[in-house]
């Protein structure tokens, strides 16, 4: 007769789950509760280190304004969940937008990825795409700032 699982082993086992689905999803912490459970599975990712190319200036139609600091800007956009940020509704496809579009409220800006479900994310309010702050594919924080829309 086999004994059954123990409070400890079952929490193991869950524990070695959502490890395994912050790898698979690039997250960088999960936390979930049932009941009187709490579990809350994080890990460190070392920062990357990003190229910025910048097009000639004949191509460049909108003078982007760096901002000192994105997350202070009263037009930021930021992520409401800890994922991956896509620009484009699929790879290859043209971005949702680009700085200077214009957008106009509730239009889709990005998209973003949280446990294999696709989450669009609508400009709070209708104007200019000032800055755009991630790149395509890059794991974002809750609370980062994504983009400007002035």
């Amino acid at each position: 007769m086999s004994k059954p699982p123990t409070r400890a082993s079952i929490d193991q086992d869950m524990i070695r789950e959502l490890a395994k689905l912050l790898s698979e999803n690039d997250l960088s912490e999960i936390e979930i509760e049932n009941d009187d459970l709490r579990v809350r599975v994080a890990r460190h990712l070392a920062p990357t280190h990003a190229t910025v190319v910048a097009p000639p200036p004949a191509a460049a139609p909108v003078a982007a304004e760096v901002v000192a600091d994105p997350a202070k800007h009263p037009g930021v956009v930021l992520s409401p969940m800890v994922g991956t940020a896509y620009l484009a509704p699929e790879p290859g496809a043209r971005a949702y937008v680009e700085v200077g579009s214009t957008v106009r409220q509730g239009q889709t800006l990005l998209i973003v990825e949280a446990m294999k479900t696709m989450n669009a994310i609508p400009a709070p309010k209708s104007g200019t795409v000032r800055e755009i702050l991630v790149a395509d594919g890059q794991p974002v924080e809750f609370g980062e700032p994504l983009l400007i829309v002035d």
